[in-house]
């Protein structure tokens, strides 16, 4: 594989600058919150500079080599080696991964979840920065892993520590699945290593190698892949840990999930297990499209059933990851680039919509939708807010959205040659019809929450008229200071402000980002001409 290896330092510094700032918020008592949450600031954003400069140096004409790549000794013993690059495919997720860092940075700055202790909280958000950038430009199978896994801890803290009622049983239950597909992960990665001759971990040497093992052989480390990374992106039936992760997690855990973990997954199989094991990948693709057709559908189908507002967008997930699948399943540069877009168009969408979701329970201190409405009347910029977003989601056209679906939907029609124009096409009608579900689903949460006349209990902003119910219900608990029901706060702005832009931009003029991972892409597609 073409590399260029000029200023082979810059990825290493984007990718463990977070941790710079995390050794220093170690030194600092636990009860100067306000520097913690500058320096916190701070660093994530002299990451976001870093990652900038990148952006900057990278070269475009040839996007399909791996850029700023650098191999040295890491694990001689073990034949692993700290092997970096950045191309067209990991670039994009690479700066979402810093820019949503920095604004949930700026979110948390006055929502730091009870109970407080900002400094924790601030680490461990600069510890999952440091992870999700090394995932995106491992290309060594060991340090892929490793930093796949390292993203982990964080977020079960997250969830553990500032979650909700049922907080312990939502991040046990994410941590458990997510490390039993690892563990079949890690497997699948140690067959491969030992197939291709035990020579090294390289992913560039085992696409070269990939080739030779025995198609029956490849199935089955396809096999654990496939399910070390469903579990996260997630596919149905894997994906039953996302809702219970989601709802009971905190505004910044929810937005960095859906913004970027849940992308790990869907980057594994086109970075890794696609190139790597092209003929078992023929033969997985139906199954991979059928399931992701599930998704879309089912994904819909539960959205239409929730009660609860986060719940809702979380089940939205599983319908638009299998977007993101079923345009991988076709083994084509026109999916694959669409899956690429959708990846970065969900996180933009969803996380926003997360943001969105988590100022409301903060002002309402619920999310049942039954006892949200009006919001138009009471905070219209929030609700304008959310109506933007739930238009982008359900892919409108000339928003960010609309590339992701439409693209993948239309690559259904010619999947690869090797596989069956029947079975797409039928999948292509059927997800198309998951599109409606989702106009469907979203916008009648956007009539129950936004629309209407304000909800009796939120109409004086502090009426103590349902303190009674307070003990029997907790989300009633907090009624009595419904006087801070106000609109979109300066910060908010501020946070906000990028991914709203972004999805205009990217709606209008999706060749900005088409033309970055075109290249990269059209040259994955090759190893099925070999």
């Amino acid at each position: 594989m073409d590399v260029i290896s000029d200023q082979n330092w810059l990825l290493s510094v984007g990718t463990f600058l977070p941790l710079a700032g995390v050794l220093v918020m170690l030194l600092i008592p636990k009860k100067e919150e306000l520097l913690h949450k500058q320096v916190a600031l701070g660093t994530a954003l002299a990451t976001l500079a870093v990652g900038i400069y990148t952006l900057i140096q990278f070269d475009y004409g040839q996007a399909q080599k791996l850029q700023f790549y650098a191999d040295t000794e890491w694990i001689t013993v073990i034949k692993s080696g700290y092997t970096v690059g950045l191309d067209g495919i990991s670039l994009p997720l690479y700066m979402l991964s810093m820019v949503i860092t920095v604004l949930v940075m700026i979110y948390s700055w006055d929502h730091i979840p009870a109970p407080g202790n900002p400094k924790a909280f601030l680490i461990l958000m600069l510890v999952l920065q440091t992870g999700m950038a090394g995932t995106f430009i491992a290309q060594d199978l060991i340090l892929f892993f490793v930093f796949f896994e390292v993203v982990l801890l964080p977020m079960y803290f997250m969830i553990g520590v500032w979650g909700g009622e049922e907080r312990q049983y939502a991040s046990l239950k994410f941590f458990l699945y997510t490390m039993f597909g690892s563990a079949l992960m890690l497997v699948s990665f140690l067959a491969l290593f030992y197939k291709t001759g035990a020579a090294s971990f390289s992913i560039p040497f085992l696409i070269e190698k990939g080739i030779s093992i025995d198609q029956d052989v490849a199935i089955w480390i396809f096999a654990g892949m496939f399910i070390g990374f469903a579990v996260k992106v997630p596919m149905f039936p894997f994906h039953t840990w996302l809702p219970d992760a989601h709802t009971q997690a905190p505004t910044a855990g929810s937005v960095i999930l859906a913004a970027i973990l849940l992308k790990l997954g869907t980057y594994g199989f086109v970075r890794i297990a696609i190139p790597i094991l092209p003929q078992a990948a023929v033969k997985w693709a139906p199954a991979i499209g059928i399931l992701a057709v599930v998704g879309i559908i089912y994904g819909a189908l539960g959205c239409l059933a929730q009660t609860d507002m986060k719940r809702l967008i979380a089940f939205s997930s599983v319908a638009h990851m299998g977007f993101v699948m079923l345009g991988i399943s076709t083994l084509t540069a026109t999916g694959i680039n669409a899956a690429l877009f959708g990846m970065v168009a969900h996180g933009l969408i969803t996380g926003m919509l997360f943001f969105v979701a988590g100022s409301i329970k903060e002002r309402y201190h619920t999310l049942e939708i039954s006892r949200l409405s009006g919001m138009l009347h009471q905070m219209p910029k929030l609700g304008w807010i959310l109506g933007f977003c739930a238009m982008a989601s359900l892919g409108l056209p000339g928003l960010a959205g609309f590339w992701g679906e439409f693209p993948a939907i239309l690559s259904a029609y010619s999947p690869a040659p090797e596989l069956s124009e029947g079975l797409f096409r039928t999948l292509m009608v059927i997800a198309a019809l998951g599109t409606v579900l989702a106009a469907g689903y979203l916008l009648w949460l956007y009539q129950r929450t936004a629309f209407g006349e304000v909800s009796p209990e939120f109409a004086s902003h502090g009426s103590p008229a349902h303190s009674l119910g307070a003990a029997a219900n907790p989300d009633h608990a907090a009624d009595e200071h419904h006087d801070d029901i106000h609109d979109v706060s300066v910060l908010e702005w501020i946070a906000w402000a990028p991914l709203l832009i972004a999805i205009v931009v990217l709606g209008l003029y999706p060749q900005l980002m088409f033309k970055v991972m075109d290249p990269a892409v059209t040259e994955l597609v090759k190893v099925f001409n070999k």
